[in-house]
Order: C-alpha cells, then sequence, then structure tokens
C-alpha cells in the first residue's frame, strides 16, 4: 500500500492509498466509492435495515433483514470492531479494560447461561415435590382406566439415594417401561441398581445429571443392563438389545400418552413411521430383526448421525438401507460408517433425493463429496461460579476474526484478533452465505499509524425481508484445506469418525521402525592447504568474523575467493548462480536440511523412521493431518487425559505465533494465522527452582553418508522468569510457559556448571545419566534425517545445528526443534568449564574449536555422538 502524509479528502485519494486493500477484500468496485463515503462520515446505518434476534435452539444470536429486500451486491455496511487485542493480551484487557468483560459476555452470549441459572432458581421454589408428582401421576393413570402406571418422569425434584429407596418404586408402580429420573442428586451405584433392577419390564432408564454417573457411570451401565436384559434405552442411548420399542420411542409411536407394552413384537402401529431419528443413539449395530423394511415398510426419513455402527462393514449397511422401498431422505455423518465420500454413498443408494438436507441431484453435479447442512453448532458454556473474564476467554474462539498488519518494510510476527460489534457477531455461518465480510483497515491520514479497524458487510445473494443474514466462516477454503474438519471449530462434527482416522494414524505409527546401518569408520579429510596457506572464509555472521582468530582461517570479503561459505542465508541452486557459488566451496548447511529445521518436516521425517519414540511428543502438521489431531484430542478427552497443546509455526524462532491451550475451537482457528504444527504440551516438565527450563546443545554435523556427528561441550540452559504453573490464566504468560528470552523479557544467564551442579542438588540425579540420554536422542534424530533422506548427503556441506531439549519429571529427554545457523552469542560471551572431562572453555575459541572440528578434524572442545 502506498503512504502518504496528506489527508485523505477524495475518492481518488481514497483509492490511491487504499487499492490494495479494496483488491484484497473482495468488494465489488462498484461498492467502493459508497464504502468511501460511509468511512469520511463514518456512517454505521445496520440497524436501518437489520434486527439481531435470540436463537431459539439454544445461546446464540442470529441477524434478521428488517428492509423489504436487498439486491446482490447493492449496498456495504460498516461494522465496529468491539475489541481488537494480541492474544497474549487478551486475559489482562477482560480483567482490566472497565465493561469489556461484560460487553464481550453479551455479545457471546455466555451472559444467557448465568441469567438462566437465576431463572431456574426462581421456578424451582414452586415446583411441586416428588409425592406431589407421583400422586398425581397415580391419580391421572387412574382417571384414564389404566389398569397400571406405564411411564414416569420425576425429574429435577432432588431425589437424593435416601429419598429413592424411601419411595420404593416398584411396590407401587411395579410395571413401569419407562423410568425418568434426570438431574436429581442420586450418588450411590448400588441404590441405583437396588431400586430400578426390581423394574423387569422395564424398557427405558434415565440417569443423566446424576452425581454417581460422573463417578461411576461404567460400572453403573454394567450392572444395570447386567440385571435388565430387556432395557433397549439407557441415558438416552441405545442398548445393544434395543429392538421395536427403541425404534418407536424414536419413531414418536411410543410416549408418556402411549407407552405401548412389555411385548412390541410386531406392533403394527411401526409400520406407520414415516420419520425416524436414530442420532447420537450409541448405536454400533444397525443391523437386527427390529430395524428391517419388513417392520419399517413406510420409512422415508432416517437420520444416523453420531452413531458408531462399526460393527458392520460400509458394504453391509449400505446394503440393509438400500432394502427400505420409501426411503427418500438420509443424514449420516460424512465423513463417516457409511464412507467417506456424499458422492460414492449416492451412487450406492440410488432412491436416495435428499442426503444430509441437500438434494442428491446437486450433489451429484456438483461432485461434493461432503455434504453437510445440519450440523448442531457449538453453544458457548459459561457456569455460574465461572469468573466472566474466564467464560469469554473460553467463549471467544467461536466469534474471533483476525487479521495481520504489514507496511512496505515488513509483516508484522504478530497477529491481531478482533470481535465484531453485536451486528456483526450475529452473522452466522451458511456454506451458502447471502452475505460476506471482510476486514478493512482505514487510513484517514494516509499512513498506516492512522489505521483504523473496521469489518465491512455486503449482500453476495438476493434477499428478502426475513430472511437470516449468513456468512461463510471458511470462505474460500475448499475440502483441500480440510473444510469440513475445520469446521469442528463451530459445530459438533461427527467424533467417532475423527477417533478412527487417529487411531489408523497410532497403528501406523506403531508399524514403523527403520533399520539403521553400522556407521562405517571412515572420517573426512582435513582441508588444509598443503603448501600450509589458510582457509578463506566468507561469512556475514558477526560473531564468526568477530571470533574465528585462530592462524588456519582468514576472512575474505570475496565470496567467490572462499574456500568456507559460513552464512546466515539459505544457499540454494538459484542463489549459486546468481553469486557464483563453486561446487568445490565449502558450505554450512546440507541440501534438503528442510527435514530437519522446519518443524512439520522434523516431525515427519522422524515418525518416517523411528514411528513415535518416547522422545517425541505426538505432533501433527496442521495443513494435512488435522483429523488425526482431532481424535487424539477426543481420545484424551474420553479418557481423562491431558489435553494442553502447543501450537508452533512452521519455520518462526524465538516462539513467535507461539499459543499454548487446551481449547479445541482455539487450536483449529489458530490454523488461519499461517500453517503450524500442534504438539502434546509436556505438562509434566522437569523444573529448576520451581521454574521450565530447555536445554540448548550445538550439534557439529560434518558428514552424513557415513554419518559424522560431534556435540559441542557448550551448551547452555534456558530460564523460564517467573514459576511454572497449569494455572489456565498463566498461558498468557510468556515468561512462564517460554525460556527464550533473548529477544523478550529479562534474561537470567546461569552458567552451565553452576546450573549441572545445582540440578543434581535438587533433584538427586547423576548428569551424566541425562546427558547419555540426551545423546542418544541426538544421534537417533540425524540418523533419521540420513536414512528418510539421503539426499541430504553432500561432500562439501558441513553445519552446526541447535538442538533444543527438555527434559520431563523423569528427566527423560525430550526434543523440542533444531535450529539452523543457531545464535551462540552465549557460547562466544562466556567462559565456562566442560561438563564431562572439566576443563576450562574459553568463550572467545567457541568458533576456533568449531571450524577446527568440521574443517581440520579436531575435537577441542567436542565429543563424537
Amino acid at each position: 500500500m502506498s503512504a502518504t502524509a496528506e489527508r485523505i479528502k477524495t475518492y481518488d485519494d481514497f483509492v490511491n492509498v487504499h487499492g490494495l486493500l479494496l483488491n484484497a477484500s473482495g468488494l465489488p468496485p462498484s461498492l467502493h466509492r459508497q464504502l468511501f463515503e460511509k468511512l469520511s462520515s463514518e456512517t454505521f446505518d445496520g440497524g436501518s435495515f437489520f434486527q439481531i434476534e435470540p436463537c431459539v435452539e439454544g445461546p446464540q444470536r442470529r441477524l434478521v433483514l428488517t428492509s423489504e429486500s436487498m439486491a446482490k451486491d447493492s449496498n456495504v455496511f460498516l461494522i465496529d470492531h468491539a475489541w481488537t487485542f494480541r492474544l497474549s493480551d487478551a486475559y489482562k484487557q477482560l480483567v482490566e479494560v472497565p465493561s469489556l468483560a461484560e460487553r464481550m459476555a453479551a455479545i457471546m452470549c455466555v451472559d444467557n447461561d448465568l441469567n438462566s441459572d437465576s431463572e431456574g432458581n426462581e421456578v424451582k421454589n414452586g415446583k411441586q415435590s416428588v409425592v406431589e408428582v407421583i400422586e398425581s401421576e397415580l391419580s391421572a393413570a387412574k382417571e384414564k382406566g389404566e389398569g397400571s402406571m406405564k411411564w414416569l418422569e420425576l425429574d429435577e425434584l432432588d431425589i437424593d439415594d435416601d429419598t429413592l429407596v424411601s419411595l420404593d418404586l416398584a411396590s407401587e408402580i411395579p410395571g413401569l417401561l419407562a423410568l425418568s429420573l434426570c438431574g436429581n442428586k442420586i450418588e450411590n451405584v448400588e441404590v441405583v441398581v437396588q431400586e430400578v433392577t426390581k423394574f423387569k419390564d422395564l424398557k427405558a432408564l434415565w440417569l443423566n445429571n446424576n452425581p454417581v454417573l460422573r463417578k461411576c457411570g461404567d460400572q453403573l451401565a454394567d450392572k444395570v443392563l447386567r440385571e435388565l436384559p430387556n432395557l433397549e434405552i439407557y441415558n438416552s442411548k441405545f442398548t445393544v438389545n434395543y429392538g421395536e420399542w427403541a425404534l418407536g420411542f424414536c419413531g414418536e409411536v411410543y410416549d408418556k400418552e402411549n407407552p405401548g407394552s412389555n411385548k412390541n413384537q410386531d406392533d403394527p402401529s411401526l409400520q406407520r413411521i414415516t420419520s425416524l431419528d436414530l442420532s447420537d443413539r450409541s448405536i454400533h449395530n444397525l443391523i437386527n430383526k427390529a430395524f428391517s423394511p419388513l417392520r419399517l415398510p413406510s420409512l422415508s426419513y432416517l437420520n444416523l448421525r453420531g452413531n458408531p455402527l462399526e460393527q458392520k462393514t460400509v458394504g453391509d449397511l449400505l446394503r440393509v438401507l438400500s432394502g427400505f422401498p420409501s426411503l427418500q431422505s438420509l443424514e449420516v455423518d460424512i465423513p463417516g460408517p457409511l464412507g467417506e465420500s456424499a458422492v460414492e454413498i449416492l451412487e450406492s443408494l440410488p432412491e436416495i433425493l435428499v442426503l444430509n438436507g441437500v438434494m442428491a441431484s446437486r450433489i451429484l453435479e456438483d461432485e461434493k463429496h461432503v455434504v453437510d447442512s445440519k450440523l448442531q453448532p457449538r453453544l458457548p458454556e459459561c457456569t455460574a461460579d465461572e469468573p466472566l473474564a474466564d467464560c469469554v476467554l473460553n467463549a471467544m474462539w467461536l466469534y474471533l476474526m483476525t487479521y495481520r498488519l504489514a507496511d512496505e518494510e515488513k509483516i508484522d510476527e504478530t497477529s491481531v484478533w478482533y470481535v465484531m460489534d453485536e451486528l456483526g457477531s450475529a452473522l452466522r455461518h451458511s456454506d451458502e452465505p447471502n452475505f460476506r465480510v471482510a476486514p478493512f483497515l482505514f487510513m484517514p491520514e494516509g499512513t498506516l499509524a492512522s489505521a483504523v479497524s473496521f469489518s465491512i458487510l455486503w449482500p453476495t445473494q438476493n434477499v428478502n425481508k426475513g430472511d437470516e443474514c449468513t456468512r461463510d466462516f471458511l470462505f474460500g477454503l475448499g475440502e483441500d484445506k480440510q473444510r469440513s474438519t475445520r469446521l469442528t471449530a463451530w459445530f459438533h462434527t461427527p467424533e467417532n469418525y475423527f477417533i478412527h482416522k487417529y487411531e489408523r494414524h497410532w497403528n501406523n505409527l506403531q508399524s514403523k521402525r527403520l533399520s539403521f546401518p553400522p556407521t562405517q569408520p571412515r572420517p573426512t579429510k582435513s582441508l588444509l592447504h598443503n603448501d600450509g596457506r589458510a582457509l578463506r572464509v566468507y561469512t556475514d555472521i558477526p560473531h564468526v568474523e568477530e571470533f574465528l582468530t585462530r592462524p588456519d582461517f582468514v576472512i575474505t570479503t570475496e565470496l567467490k575467493d572462499a574456500d568456507i561459505i559460513w552464512t546466515s542465508v539459505q544457499v540454494d541452486e538459484d542463489m549459486k548462480e546468481a553469486t557464483g557459488i563453486a561446487e568445490n566451496q565449502f558450505v554450512n548447511q546440507f541440501p534438503f536440511e528442510a527435514c530437519l529445521v522446519m518443524k512439520h518436516h522434523l516431525a515427519e521425517t522422524i515418525r518416517k523412521a523411528h514411528g513415535s519414540p518416547e522422545w517425541l511428543q505426538p505432533t501433527y502438521n496442521l495443513e494435512t493431518d488435522l483429523s488425526e489431531l482431532i481424535g487424539d484430542y477426543y481420545v484424551r478427552k474420553r479418557d481423562g487425559q491431558n489435553n494442553l497443546w502447543i501450537l508452533k509455526p512452521w519455520n518462526m524462532a524465538r516462539t513467535i505465533d507461539t499459543t499454548v491451550t487446551d481449547n479445541l475451537t482455539a487450536i483449529i482457528r489458530l490454523m488461519e494465522t499461517g500453517p503450524k504444527i500442534c504438539q502434546k504440551y509436556i505438562e509434566n516438565t522437569a523444573l529448576f527452582n520451581g521454574k521450565k527450563f530447555d536445554l540448548r546443545y550445538i550439534v557439529l554435523v560434518r558428514s552424513i553418508k557415513p554419518l559424522e556427528l560431534f556435540l559441542s561441550d557448550v551448551f547452555w540452559v534456558r530460564l523460564a522468569n517467573n514459576p511454572y504453573s497449569l494455572e489456565k490464566h498463566s498461558f498468557f504468560e510468556y515468561e512462564t510457559h517460554f525460556t527464550v528470552m533473548n529477544y523478550r523479557g529479562r534474561l537470567n544467564h546461569k552458567n552451565t556448571p553452576e546450573f549441572v551442579k545445582e540440578f543434581e542438588q535438587e533433584h538427586q540425579v547423576k548428569w551424566i545419566d541425562i546427558h547419555e540420554r540426551v545423546k542418544g536422542m541426538i544421534r537417533s534424530v540425524f540418523e533419521a534425517a540420513a536414512v528418510v533422506h539421503p539426499e541430504m548427503h553432500n561432500p562439501t556441506s558441513r553445519a552446526i545445528y541447535g538442538v533444543d531439549v527438555m527434559l520431563d519429571s523423569s528427566f527423560q529427554p525430550k526434543l523440542l526443534e533444531v535450529t539452523y545457523c543457531p545464535d551462540c552469542t552465549r557460547a562466544c560471551k562466556y567462559d565456562t568449564e566442560a561438563i564431562l572431562g572439566g576443563g576450562a572453555v574459553n568463550g572467545r575459541d567457541f568458533f576456533n574449536d568449531v571450524f577446527g572440528c568440521l574443517f581440520l578434524n579436531e575435537t577441542t572442545h567436542v565429543s563424537p555422538v
């Protein structure tokens, strides 16, 4: 964008300054002048055209058109940004900025949860007691002339264990088919089993939202299902014994008014069922005697979403469904148990006219493999005792948008996040939206310093009065960018599908074990000239120029004359051609070393060679492995494991754009700020005086084939400044969870010998044991690169790499990353002592020793790995 020091006064000025931004926004040129006029006059006229309405299905809002109609590309509206921030500042601002948390809570609908609790308490005071409810139900059954009560609902009546026993329901109402005790205070497994298993004819039992389920749900389920073989529905899920009663309940044949009987086989009323919603019923085997075309001949609509259905093959399931003569509308998870392609499902079921709410003809015409118009939205959650700022932090990922600033010199390294005002935040998602939103920076003074951020909104379809106004949350992203999977950030996509993807991924990792040939002892030769001339070194690294002082090497400013090129710039074929670098010149990098120094390639290299070694945390490239990551997240959640993750950009150092979170929606949304890996956070890390730390090792590579590695005697510890904490607010504190303080925070240097001595005393360990494990890990990392990428070998390559290591609480090493051309300021600045073998190490000789090892075959202050 061009900059000017003059204030923008005319439309031409506006276009000249904002031309790139206008093109990037996608706003039609016909609306550019209107946008200029509204920005100049600060006209926010959306309220004259739209209305915000609450949604009946939960705490969210929608935007509705109130004007008679609005044609495509006919108008543009300004949307203010209610909150703009850097992620690290989010919590602090919510706590410190007056009324910010309250406004955000209202926009994100988390204040509704708080209000609903108090409203519920007011109603609760006037409700009937459990005895009154039972007496009322018995009287109603008697008036209807029913022989005995079959259906009893005792929800949210404060029933505890003692009350349940005292009611003696089995004596009062022995023939129950359906019993609901949801939302009570029942805690004891034995009491529940004792009381409910007296109802031998029971078909359905609901104990949802009772403490007993949180404490020992599996144990209770095993005992109840063992004692009640006729039970078909347990806590809203189908049991393995489900049959015609459960199907009749879901088909709205059986309910409180018509509970059926304890023998429902061949009930003719089931043959009238046309619509059957079996979603989220935990059905593992769909094929049984009850679910058949013979029993359900009129079935035209079937919803199977959210069921694993894993006990039969895709072919078996498709064959069963194809037998229903009237079935025309089907809802299933895609990808899911019926396959990963909507087109393939429709080709197997040609009678289906509507799949997941979309006409089959359109799906086949567009060849769209994944279709879904009815995913349930994720709704913000907040409890009455949760601080308002925390409610907002949890909910904000459903509403945030982002941009990154740039001027003519550089792009900002940290993304800006923002929340649109009430009108903009009411826009819900649609795969076929009728509006589009884009961020826009208005620079009234013609400079970036004067910029004010807005969002702009315009219709992309013709819209009529009363229509909901929607936008595409993933505009421009198709299935090649994991669109359906990324919708998990806002919608409840099928968990079981992702779990299966993860399990296949995990099983594949377990089968990976490459063999590593024994290293042949063939050391490289010294490069010294026979006539004793010094080796000429070209470098653009100040520390090398300053500290490479031994007479065997001399610095030259002529790149073409150099024997050795030691540079921080990537030397690829284009650079070689442009600068005239010859094949016989030695360069401080290896071909294809990206397989080590780019985080996503590093993880892939290790996986191909070693599968899933203990020293590498589970790591996912979000650009390709998002489904597997989501599956891993769900498995950990299911198993009650820690679910804290760290997101790192592929190729940024100094922890730039790095985030720690346990929020799945946040993980997916953070993909929008650039390609990242997502790695399981090491929550059980070893500490030094209560603080987190990691270790930077310097690895010298003389050859890839054979693999010749050396470890510098100089390594250093990097300490966090704050005491370590897993308290969720601490994740916003850089100086608590990160250790790189050279570039931000205050650097507290700790001499390595002092650190090792104090660490051994604090933890009663021997550093030599830790060191040997670290050496073994480093060897394995470079072996992986050598075997998986033999093209790295180049006889004129020499390099040093920084290897960052963290220790877990068992003092086992964990690999963090490998860095090209590492910053060795500390190694040059501080004198130290070799930890193993002793001996003084002069900081000023660091590069003398490095070059001696790599180019003269010396081993001063280095050891082979």
